[in-house]
């Protein structure tokens, strides 16, 4: 799947976003390794900590469909420079590996990073030992 496809379908998913406290809707479209997309909203809540960011929702619908595996992670909003995930986002991000992440906006800006790149210190299973 072409970059611009799963920026349409993070833009198109973003219309969903749940967002009447703070009016800022994200969304999401991560591509699995098997080829599946699975898009993602925030949903806010009226207790703010509950809330849940579009980039952690496309990863645990693929999560809940059995996908682990990650190949493309695209986050787009409506700002003046490409979005950017919080650190839970690149935190969960970052528990399933390396991989392409996109950020954009409205306006077509566009940032390729890595997970890697977004957070190179992540807390990993490793540090569990």
């Amino acid at each position: 799947m072409r970059t611009e496809e799963l920026i349409q379908k993070a833009k198109e998913a973003m219309k969903n976003a749940y967002a009447p406290y703070s009016h800022f809707h994200v969304g999401a479209a991560l591509l699995t390794k098997s080829g599946n997309v699975y898009v993602g909203v925030n949903v806010e809540n009226a207790s703010y900590g509950l809330t849940n960011c579009a980039e952690r929702t496309a990863i645990f619908s693929a999560v809940a469909n059995g996908e682990s595996e990650f190949d493309t992670l695209v986050v787009i909003a409506d700002t003046d420079k490409p979005v950017s995930p919080c650190g839970a986002c690149r935190q969960v991000m970052s528990e399933f590996g390396n991989f392409k992440v996109i950020l954009t906006n409205l306006k077509g800006d566009v940032l390729e990073t890595t997970v890697q790149e977004l957070l190179p210190y992540s807390f990993d299973k490793e540090d569990l030992k």
